[in-house]
């Protein structure tokens, strides 16, 4: 049911003028689905405070609440037309009414960790694309049929939720940046393995896979505790996304995930310079895949030490400089940064190799982020110790990777498996720092345990080959012709 309302949804917006990507359905499903949400997340609190003989105050006027502008019913519960705006009346109050009225809370709001800053968040960086009263009224009737009450319904939601968001990345142009593969995400939570009362940080959060994925993980030890899930739902994930709409889809994820108010700030992660990150600022694990291939302004390079124009170098800078000691990482980036020979690349090695211990190096296959046409590789560390030896694994999947072949669970079992024990084999390593040219502090994966290739055989080798089994083929005729 839900998947057939979702592509209802994606048809009528296809039909719409205003929309014309997977980029531009995702945002105005976006919008939709929060306010739906809101709905049912006010009715629940209303009908919880009833119980214990409480008032609730709904935080929208009666003119903004979903059930009196989007679908107003009568006491059967059908749609009730004398109430329902459609048209250009539809379409009028979300632009000049509700859209204003909901942007407003962000001045109002007591603080940005509050459900109403981020309904002044999302309403300050979204407007609505839909041209169409007639086809607005039809997609507010399909989310309407959405319920979000129940944990089963949510995770439906935000499973499907989820595929949009692939969806939107394979569509191409900037979608990609949004979506990291959840297989590659999994495997590495399970190597980070964080613990209810750390601290988990994506700066680069994108859609918020892997604080969802994270938050996935760590409910399993959240038990029948209250405080525990408390604390997992209000003080554990923390993001900062740059992209007005990778930040509103990253909010709507989270909450789809089950997390009511995402600590997720709007905001250019790299504005902030290095140097003002305090004790309070750090983080007991990070979790990210910095966006490739970025450039930036001399102006930002000068918030950190070593100046480059790379993204993702710069967003390493911040991510060591925000792990708390002993905090653990585990961030994508390009496997060019292992061996660039610039001074900032080199410079950065250094730096990762003697404030962190970069304990594993996973060597990602060609085509694991589609569309992107880059190799990457994952990087784990742990700050504090230097590093003296470094794992490596290089996956091998034994298929070419794509759209039609993506990276699944099981192909990164054994990269789990092994990473425990660092184990060696055809396809891992260890490399001792000690070994290393200490002048490019070059990191590039050189397996040692590859197996040599037999070596090509001269032709009067072949040819002796040749005869020898000419002698054995006659030898077996003349023995199938005695038994005849």
């Amino acid at each position: 049911m839900f998947e057939q309302t979702f592509k209802n949804i994606d048809d009528l917006l296809y039909k719409d003028a205003g929309s014309d990507s997977e980029l531009d359905y995702i945002g105005q499903t976006s919008w939709i689905l929060f306010l739906r949400y809101l709905d049912e997340l006010e009715q629940d609190k209303a009908d919880a405070a009833e119980l214990k003989g409480q008032a609730y105050s709904f935080i929208l006027d009666e003119q903004f609440r979903w059930q009196n502008w989007a679908m107003p019913k009568k006491e059967d519960g059908e749609l009730d037309h004398h109430k329902a705006m459609t048209g250009v009346d539809l379409v009028k109050f979300v632009d000049e009414k509700l859209f204003p009225y909901l942007a407003d809370f962000k001045q109002k709001a007591d603080n940005p960790k509050t459900i109403e800053y981020k309904i002044g968040e999302i309403f300050s960086e979204l407007r609505n694309k839909i041209q169409s009263g007639y086809i607005l009224r039809e997609i507010l009737g399909y989310a309407d049929d959405l319920p979000f009450r129940s944990s089963k319904d949510k995770h439906e939601l935000s499973h499907l939720y989820e595929t949009k968001i692939k969806n939107m990345g394979n569509a191409g142009r900037n979608g990609g940046q949004y979506y990291t593969p959840r297989p590659l995400i999994r495997a590495m939570i399970e190597i980070i393995d964080p613990k209810i009362g750390e601290k988990v940080y994506d700066g680069a959060a994108g859609s918020c896979g892997f604080l969802c994925e994270a938050y996935g993980h760590m409910y399993g030890q959240v038990g029948k505790s209250t405080t525990k899930l408390k604390t997992l739902q209000e003080d554990t994930f923390y993001g900062k996304e740059k992209k007005n709409l990778a930040y509103v889809i990253g909010i709507m994820n989270m909450i789809l995930h089950g997390i009511e108010a995402p600590n997720i700030i709007h905001t250019n992660t790299l504005g902030e310079n290095i140097r003002d990150i305090q004790e309070k600022n750090r983080y007991h694990v990070i979790l990210a895949n910095p966006p490739f291939g970025g450039k930036e302004r001399k102006e930002v390079q000068q918030n950190f030490d070593i100046k480059t124009g790379e993204t993702a170098s710069l967003f390493l800078q911040h991510f060591i400089k925000s792990l708390k000691a002993g905090g653990r990482a585990a961030v994508v980036i390009k496997n060019t940064f292992l061996s660039n020979t610039d001074n900032a690349s080199v410079s950065l090695r250094k730096h990762l190799l003697e404030s962190c211990n970069l304990h594993t190096i996973l060597d990602m296959p060609a085509g694991t982020f589609t569309g992107a046409g880059v190799k990457t590789v994952v990087l784990f560390f742990e700050k504090g110790e230097p590093t003296k030896k470094i794992w490596y694994y290089q996956l091998d999947p034994g298929r070419k990777m794509g759209k039609t072949n993506p990276l699944n669970d099981k192909d990164m079992k054994e990269f789990i498996a092994f990473a425990e024990k660092k184990k060696e084999s055809e396809k891992s390593w260890v490399f001792k720092v000690k070994d290393m040219d200490e002048d490019t502090f070059d990191l590039s994966p050189n397996n040692p345990n590859t197996p040599e290739e037999a070596p090509l055989r001269s032709p009067a080798e072949i040819l002796e080959e040749m005869k020898d089994m000419d002698k054995e083929t006659a030898a077996i005729l003349k023995s199938l012709k005695e038994l005849i």
